[in-house]
């Protein structure tokens, strides 16, 4: 109020006193009617248009006064009710009252110089971010008019998806989609390969403190055409979608196996489906690290205000640091994804052996049988004819109940040589992503270096 009252009598010095006092009293009647609003008495004429615009985007927020005027003369306040100190931007009288403008705003607020004579007084907001989301005013303190805009800014990202584990109940794979940085609250949704939209329950979503969402859903799919899923996240305020694609090979969907190996089976299942599950979390982190490094538009005026590389280097420094965060954590999944493959070739290693002592236990029991069997038939040799014609039918029996359980003993031993062959081509393959996903970690340890380095380069 008092800033505004030493603008008023800095410029009147070359008015007559009349006027003088005329214009004061109409700028402080203004103010008086501003505070009003600030209480609740709205002197809104029109009702609020609604602006979208997406963070970091440059927007206008319309006014006109629908009358010609001399900028020299003109008063205008652009202000939000829930700032303090309110105003964020003022024309008085030929320029732009700085003073009681709140620090938030400044820089990034403008009016249109060539159209004010027109009565167009339309704002110039740049760079717009979460916090400014709100109602603006538009209000004209001599002829006592305003007009109200509501301004909507959002934010959005790409969904990623991966695979989750394995349905036993349904031979089902489970798909999980995830997506930070929403604004305001979006839906989620899964389509199949047709675009039909599928059952998942509904989605589950977080604010941040800034109200910012991350949502998440997971889905169970079962074998299809083609086995084409869809993640898509959208927000129909702003507009805005976002949609990812999926295909699950055919060879994750594997029925529950029933026969003597079923334990090799399901650990060669799940080693297969941990092994995609790393590769897409993989691709979805890279993924996510990409888009973290988009830069926020600019346009001529932006530029004219961040001249000196000095003001750049804050906005830099926060997102080397936000880089560094995310390699850290793919360092941890990568450390962790590691330990799991060190743990599993363990296992298999056992396995193996354990499949091995089986082997020769039933290759030793093979034969001890055809040893009886042998003893068996030279007994049967070495009997008087009438003991073999009474004995003959036993024998008989015997014979048929040995050379059957001997088949079996040999399919046995059959099968332990192919799963103990299969085990042996798991432990192999597990050593070559062990060395792979190493050679991935060293690569992110050097990019991490790189990003500290210069960190301190930017402090020195």
């Amino acid at each position: 109020m008092h800033s505004g009252r030493m603008i008023l009598e800095s410029q009147s010095l070359s008015l007559k006193p009349s006027i003088k006092a005329f214009v004061f009293a109409e700028l402080m009647f203004g103010f008086l009617l501003l505070g009003f609003t600030c209480k609740g008495e709205s002197l809104e004429t029109k009702r609020p248009r609604l602006v979208a615009a997406m963070a970091g985007d440059d927007v206008v927020l319309p006014c006109h006064l629908g009358v010609t005027v001399n900028p020299d003369e003109l008063v205008v306040e652009w202000g939000r009710l829930d700032l303090n100190p309110r105003f964020v931007f003022m024309w008085f009288e030929g320029s732009e009252n700085v003073k009681e403008k709140n620090v938030a705003y400044k820089g990034r607020t403008s009016v249109f110089t060539d159209r004010l004579r027109d009565g167009d007084v339309s704002l110039r907001l740049t760079a717009v971010k979460h916090s400014d989301n709100g109602r603006f005013r538009c209000y004209n303190p001599k002829e006592i008019q305003e007009y109200s805009v509501d301004l909507l800014v959002g934010s959005v990202s790409s969904p990623g998806v991966s695979l989750s584990g394995l349905d036993v109940s349904s031979s089902g794979v489970m798909l999980d989609c995830s997506a930070a940085g929403w604004y305001p609250e979006p839906e989620l949704f899964w389509l199949d390969g047709d675009g039909n939209i599928m059952s998942a329950g509904p989605a589950e979503k977080s604010p941040d403190p800034d109200g910012v969402y991350t949502v998440s859903s997971r889905v169970t799919v079962e074998k299809r055409n083609y086995n084409n899923f869809t993640c898509r996240v959208q927000q129909r305020d702003i507009n805005q979608s976002r949609e990812t694609h999926i295909h699950v090979p055919d060879g994750f969907f594997i029925p529950q196996p029933d026969c003597s190996v079923s334990i090799g089976s399901m650990v060669i299942l799940l080693f297969t489906l941990f092994i995609g599950a790393a590769a897409f979390i993989w691709n979805w982190r890279q993924t996510e690290t990409s888009k973290k490094k988009l830069k926020v538009k600019a346009n001529e005026e932006e530029k004219q205000l961040m001249i000196k590389e000095k003001e750049k280097l804050p906005e830099k420094k926060s997102k080397l640091e936000e880089e560094l965060k995310y390699r850290n954590e793919d360092q941890k999944i990568i450390d962790q994804l590691i330990g799991t493959l060190m743990e599993t070739s363990e296992e298999l290693k056992n396995q193996r052996k354990q499949l091995s002592e089986q082997r020769e236990k039933t290759e030793k029991m093979i034969d001890e049988d055809e040893k009886k069997f042998n003893t068996i038939i030279n007994e049967e040799k070495n009997q008087t004819e009438n003991m073999i014609e009474t004995r003959a039918q036993r024998y008989l029996k015997l014979k048929e109940i040995i050379a059957e359980s001997l088949e079996k003993m040999e399919k046995r031993k059959k099968d332990h040589q192919h799963v103990e062959l299969m085990t042996e081509k798991l432990v192999e393959k597990t050593c070559k992503e062990v060395n792979r996903l190493k050679e991935r970690k060293q690569e992110i340890e050097k990019n991490v270096e790189e990003i500290k380095k210069q960190l301190d380069e930017m402090k020195t």
